[in-house]
């Protein structure tokens, strides 16, 4: 990327590392992708004048097979949208970061309002 002063990194964190949540535990979450959020705008300064770009996409609770139905339910009420996210909205999120070319140091929250609050 730097050779072709072009590029984008994508890093995936979480809303949780910028909003807590009382009923859900999570340190490691917060102290693992915290440093991502951190590291995100800092690299977004240190590589600009490179020409690469580095954002972020922050997901709320997506349905993947890490969640098992019976549990659906009870996440989506963890968002004021009411429903788990899609693998679908965080591509949509990494599709608009790749097409928004005067973007970098950014964190988008793909969590159906979590990060607004309830």
């Amino acid at each position: 990327m730097e050779k072709r002063r072009s590029g984008h990194v994508v890093q995936i964190t979480t809303s949780l590392a910028d909003h807590a949540m009382s009923g859900v535990p999570a340190l490691l979450a917060s102290l693992t992708k915290g440093g991502l959020n951190a590291a995100t705008k800092s690299l977004a300064i240190e590589y600009a004048k490179r020409g690469v770009r580095v954002n972020a996409v922050a997901p709320g609770v997506i349905k993947t097979p890490m969640h098992p139905v019976e549990t659906h339910a009870q996440l989506a009420k963890l968002h004021p949208l009411g429903r788990m996210g899609e693998i679908s909205d965080i591509v949509g999120a990494i599709f608009y970061l790749e097409s928004a070319g005067f973007v970098t140091g950014e964190t988008i929250h793909v969590d159906g309002g979590q990060s607004a609050g309830h």
